[in-house]
Formats: C-alpha cells, structure tokens, sequence
C-alpha cells in the first residue's frame, strides 16, 4: 500500500545521520549462568528458621537445578517455570506490543479462537480476537474472502453489546486500511485510540491512513504519539516512512536502520529490512535494495512486500529472468494486482508483448475478485488502464479516488491519466502538485517531464526526466528507458546567444 503522499511537517526531522555500513542486529544480553569472584559468605549468619521464607521484595526466588530454571513460591514447594508461549500466545503477545506476529503464528491464533467462537458464540473478546487476527492476515495476505471473513467476526464483537472492544475497533481499522478506505481507518482508527490511548495498533494505522486523506498534520500528531507510548522498532519504521513521504531521505534511512538493528523477532526484522530495501531502491541503489529484501525474506520467507522489492531490483540490476521468477513468488504470497502490472511491464520490456497482455488481464481479474470483497482498486487499475488500457475509464477510475482521498498521490496519477487521455494541460498542475508535495521519488517526475515535452516545454522536460534518472537510473523497466530516449532526443541545451 506505498502511496507517494504528504508535505512539509513539523516537530519530526531529527537531522542526518550515516546509516550503519551493515544492519547487525544488536546483541541481546544473557543471564548468567555464575558469577565468578563472588565474595564468600560470611562465617558468621543468625540461625535459619524453619520452613522456607521469601522476602516480600523478592516474591519468587529462582533455583538452577538439573540444568532448569525452577520457581519456588511462597509455601516452600517447587513449581515449574511457565511454559514457553505456544504460537497462537506468541501472536497475542505481539499484538498486545504493537509488533507484526509470524504469518504462521497468526494462522495457529485464527484456529484457536475459530474453536473457541465455535464453542461459546457469545464470547466478545475471542469475537474481537479473531477478527483482528483475520484483519491482519487480510492486509498482509490481500487473499480474497479474507477481508469479509474478518469484517464479519469484528462486527460480532461489536454485536454482543456494552463497551466496545478497544481489539475489534483496531480490528476495523486495519481492514479498512487493507481494502484502502482510508476515510473509513482514520474512523476506526481514532474511535480505537480514543478508547484506548496507551495500545499500539491504532497509531500503526493511523499514520498509514492520515496521509491517504491527505493529513499530513494527523501524521505528524500520531507519530509523536506513538513515540511516547512505544519507543522502540515499530515507531522507528513508521517514522522512516513518514519521512520519507516529506523527502526526508537520510532521515528515514537512519530510522529504519536503527529498527532493524533493535528488531526483537524476525517478523519485526523483515519489515524495517523491507522498508529499508524501499528506500535504497527509491534512490536507485539497486545492489543494496536487493541485500535489505533478502536479508527480510530470509527473516519472513512469506513477506510479499519483500518479495516484491527483490523482483524490482533484479529487474534493475538487469536479472530479467530472475526478477520474472521473483515476481511469480510475490504473486503467490499476495495476490495483489499491482503485482502483475509491474511483472507484465517487465514482459513488455523484453519485447514478449503476449505474455504481458496475460498479466495485465490476470491483474483486471485480481481487481475484480477483490473488489467484491470490498477491497478499493481505482490506484491500480487507474495505472492500468492509462498505461495499457483506455485512458478516460484512467480519468474516470482517477477522478473518483481523488476526489474521495485527496492528496499528492491521487493528484499525481490522475495527472498522468489525464495526460494520457491527451489533456495534457489539465495535467500539469496536479503533476507539479504531486512532485512538490509528495516523496522525492522518480516516477512522478518522469510523469511531469513527460507532460512538459507534450507541451512543448523542452528545458523543463529535460530538467524533470534528469531528475527521475537521477534519482533512480532503473526506476521501471519500461518507462526509465523511454525517459533515457526522449532525453537522447531533446539532446544538450544550446549554451550560446539567442539568435539574432
């Protein structure tokens, strides 16, 4: 759901940092097993009464025997330490702490509460467990079916009356967040964090859905907060891509690599590495994008959003096969139809014009199936179809999201479909809208180089198609060589006096 959006803040920029030359993550401190040196104890100590006592500062003492930890409670009698979480408690724990759980451990926490619904249908808090717990794999997986599922547990919790469940009102965020209603997860979203304050999860969505209603200001006021309420990894990778979206470049790199240094599970890991990689790739650094992607696959071999970036990259680092293969494994974790626009780009490059017109139509189908499923996808069929479709059903699919999500996004890509469409002056002030106010990204100044050539205007067309190039040389397989065409075309500015 990466969307170019957001402007100028206040009370975030930190200042430039060099990121780290690699992204280790910090060693974490162990118990110790003795400590040697340790004085003696005195020879002379009052007598011990009978029957074991625990001072009340203490409460529980720990005992080392036969290669365990064994808890003493208060009555003298030894009792086993607790369990190791099983992988439905592992899911809740990093619920609870704001953290993405493992894919796997979320579907083992679905099972769980599906029995316990199943026993006790009046069971609020399972009800709102599950639909979270279904939310989030919807947003993560895009698998179709997922997303009513979800909406129908959470609206159960909500149904059995009372305060309504601070879990199932995130739970509606989320969805909303994943079927890209961002009007709908702002809702949500403060509805949870008024309830609630000091819970992660309504922040995390928030600052994903602020800047898709075009408030930057919301973004800037849930970051901080999140800061307060849990400093650490996930409030780092939300401010690297709040940065980000305002073109702070070493900002948000500093941030993302301190996550992935702190990163306290693998799930946490793979997504600061991938946010990372985002942001290498964005400034064309295509080795170092490609290592962040699979360093966070290696993490979480099923992280789509990985994935897909590794396939971007080979792409760029010209691995065409590799990256189709790549592709194919992103398609298989998420089916998402943004995936097989960008596969059937790559297709289109390598001149095998058939296959790509197969994606395009796997990516039309994607829309549709998810589309059912309440799932917005006016962003990606807009591009679709402005780039290998009909432009006015681009403006007309554009016109509509604009209108309901304002922002440099929407403006930008319903200017490139209005240039498409050949409306290419209506086009231009949106395009300089989206390239002031958005992320300093490629893409949306090829798009206003491109409209200025249209126009006539040579010099602002080569300013903007150098910027792109500039920024990320490989930034798509198709259009970053077009870019290099026209700028071959429009040739050197003439240095000398004007004619007579």
């Amino acid at each position: 759901m990466d969307r170019e959006t957001g402007r100028p803040g206040t009370g975030l920029r930190t200042g430039p940092r060099t990121p780290p030359a690699g992204v280790a993550r910090a060693p974490r401190p162990r118990l110790p097993q003795g400590v040697p040196g340790a004085p003696p104890p005195p020879a002379a100590r009052r007598p011990r009464r009978r029957g074991p006592r625990l001072s009340a500062a203490v409460g529980v003492g720990l005992l080392l025997a036969g290669g365990g930890v064994v808890a003493v409670d208060r009555l003298g009698q030894d009792r086993a330490a607790p369990a190791p979480l099983t992988p439905a408690g592992r899911a809740l724990a990093a619920a609870g702490a704001g953290r993405p759980a493992a894919l796997a451990d979320l579907a083992a926490l679905i099972g769980e509460r599906r029995e316990r619904v199943r026993r006790a249908p009046a069971d609020r808090a399972s009800w709102a467990v599950l639909g979270a717990a279904l939310a989030e794999r919807a947003a993560r997986s895009g698998a179709p079916g997922a997303y009513t599922e979800a909406e129908r547990a959470l609206q159960r919790a909500l149904a059995q009356g009372g305060t309504p469940d601070v879990r199932a009102l995130t739970g509606l965020a989320v969805l909303a967040a994943a079927r890209q209603d961002w009007a709908g997860a702002v809702r949500w979203g403060e509805a949870a964090r008024d309830r609630a304050p000091g819970r992660v999860g309504a922040y995390r969505v928030l600052l994903e859905a602020y800047p898709g209603t075009g408030d930057a200001e919301g973004a800037d006021r849930a970051l901080e907060r999140l800061r307060k309420v849990r400093p650490g990894p996930v409030a780092e990778v939300a401010a690297a891509w709040v940065h980000r979206e305002r073109g702070w470049r070493e900002d948000a790199e500093a941030t993302v690599y301190d996550a992935a240094a702190r990163a306290a599970t693998p799930a946490e890991r793979a997504a600061a590495l991938s946010r990372a990689g985002d942001l290498a790739w964005e400034r064309g650094e295509a080795e170092t994008a490609l290592a962040r992607y699979e360093g966070a696959l290696r993490a979480e071999p099923e992280h789509d959003g990985a994935a897909a970036g590794r396939a971007r990259a080979l792409a760029g680092l010209g691995r065409s096969e590799e990256a189709l293969a790549a592709w194919a494994r992103a398609r298989a974790a998420a089916p998402r139809p943004g995936y097989a626009v960008e596969s059937g780009e790559l297709l289109l490059a390598l001149g095998r014009s058939a296959e790509a017109a197969d994606h395009f139509a796997l990516a039309r189908h994607q829309a549709a199936t998810l589309a059912r499923d309440g799932v917005r996808q006016e962003p990606v069929l807009g591009r679709l179809e402005a780039d290998h479709g009909d432009p006015a059903e681009a403006v007309r699919l554009l016109t509509e999201e604009h209108r309901r999500h304002p922002g440099p996004a929407a403006s930008g890509a319903l200017g490139w479909a209005l240039h498409k469409a050949g409306r290419s002056a209506e086009a231009l002030p949106r395009l300089r809208a989206a390239v002031k106010d958005g992320p300093n990204t490629a893409r949306p100044a090829y798009h206003l180089g491109m409209v200025h050539l249209a126009l006539g205007e040579r010099g602002a067309a080569r300013r903007q198609l150098t910027r792109a190039l500039r920024l990320a040389p490989q930034f798509s397989p198709l259009h970053a060589e077009r870019a290099r065409r026209e700028l071959a075309a429009l040739g050197e500015p003439a240095w000398g006096p004007p004619p007579a």
